[in-house]
């Protein structure tokens, strides 16, 4: 039989043991009785929780970019009020940017995108760029967060591609760009960012832009 220690108590308990400078924070929530498990997942609904089995996932992020500490330990306590039993589980727990550029000596993904827009030229008008992720487990997250770029995979690597348009044609424009890359960097979501081909002043003529051949393939 699983623990009857409150879920708020155990979240609360979760929150105190982390690092000072973490920024989000994964976790499982282990439910004692089958028949509990939908209702579970139902009353964390707000969390865009994940439910395999007995076992329903959640993340919580501390500045911005998923649900707060707070509205966890709210929705936790909906679990504590209909006696739904259940054992919490620290999956992992993400750095700040700040932490992470530190220990793993890579800026921040917004930082490497200016600094490679800086070295264009002053007429960019297209771009066809690439963002490798550090690691396979933020690939899903990762592509939701870029969805407004339309990220295509690429390779066997966990990459994405996409398309840049400075004022017109096919791609997201610089400033979107951006904003998707500050929301990785919101969930310490680290990788590397770079522009693979680019071309100035281009001009569409009944077209949404030029058309680049990678591997035979347009893109």
């Amino acid at each position: 039989m699983l623990s009857l220690v409150a879920l708020v108590n155990q979240w609360r308990a979760v929150l105190r043991d982390l690092p000072e400078d973490w920024a989000d924070v994964r976790v499982r929530l282990h439910v004692e009785d089958d028949g509990d498990c939908a209702r579970a997942a139902a009353l964390l609904g707000p969390a865009n929780p994940g439910r395999y089995g007995k076992v329903v996932s959640f993340y919580a992020a501390r500045r911005g970019g998923g649900p707060a500490p707070e509205l966890i330990r709210r929705l936790l306590a909906r679990l504590d009020r209909e006696r739904i039993y259940a054992q919490l589980e620290l999956v992992g727990v993400g750095e700040t940017a700040a932490a992470a550029a530190a220990a793993h000596g890579r800026p921040p993904l917004t930082a490497q995108w200016d600094e490679a827009v800086e070295a264009l030229p002053d007429d960019w008008s297209d771009l066809y760029c690439e963002i490798e992720l550090a690691s396979t487990d933020h690939l899903e997250r990762g592509a939701l967060l870029l969805a407004p770029v339309n990220p295509a995979r690429f390779g066997g690597r966990p990459a994405f591609r996409f398309r840049v348009a400075r004022t017109s044609g096919y791609g997201a424009s610089g400033g979107m760009t951006r904003r998707c890359l500050e929301r990785l960097d919101g969930e310490t979501i680290r990788g590397s960012v770079r522009i693979l081909r680019a071309l100035s002043d281009t001009k569409h003529v009944y077209t949404q832009g030029p058309v680049w051949y990678v591997g035979g393939k347009a893109v």
